[in-house]
């Protein structure tokens, strides 16, 4: 992924209004993320705990997307996996986040949710640069590459849905 300015994030987000892009929280320290390892940006917003951001490069546009969070964590004791990137977390690491579909208007229902790394590391955990707990990854037969491209393709779809 390409190196992202603050006004460049604050301008790609589509399902949101612009004063909701221009007060949510960006990463501290955007210069030193590592850029070259990254297929989306994505974090979580430490004045809101509720919310997460993705952004990525998507059919030649960015686009920027605000998550809900569910309110309430069961205390459940069992492993979840990331729909995108394929990691296994305990109940904790792994969180269903919610968007609205771009361009909706008023207070309407229409969103959709995924099951997601709740820290938003997907790329560096495909990329064996953060570990997740023992047990995390399945071994694959897979490259790092073919993984990589697994990770473009199931975001694509998911970015497709909400777009």
């Amino acid at each position: 992924m390409k190196e992202l300015t603050d006004p460049e994030i604050r301008a790609s987000f589509v399902n949101c209004s612009k004063g909701e892009a221009s007060r949510l929280t960006t990463p501290r320290g955007l210069p030193e993320l590592p850029w070259e390892d990254l297929d989306f940006l994505g974090w979580r917003d430490p004045a809101a705990p509720q919310r997460s951001y993705l952004v990525a490069e998507h059919e030649g546009r960015l686009v920027g997307l605000a998550f809900r969070l569910p309110s309430q964590r069961g205390s459940l004791r069992h492993q979840s996996m990331c729909s995108i990137c394929l990691t296994t977390h305990p109940a904790s690491g792994v969180t269903l986040m919610t968007a609205r579909r771009a361009r909706q208007s008023g207070d309407g229902d229409d969103t959709v949710g995924e099951y997601v790394c709740s820290d938003l590391a997907c790329s560096l955990y495909v990329r064996g640069k953060k570990r997740a707990q023992p047990g995390g990854r399945m071994k694959e037969s897979l490259t790092v590459d073919e993984k990589v491209e697994r990770l473009r393709t199931k975001l694509a779809g998911f970015l497709n849905t909400l777009l």
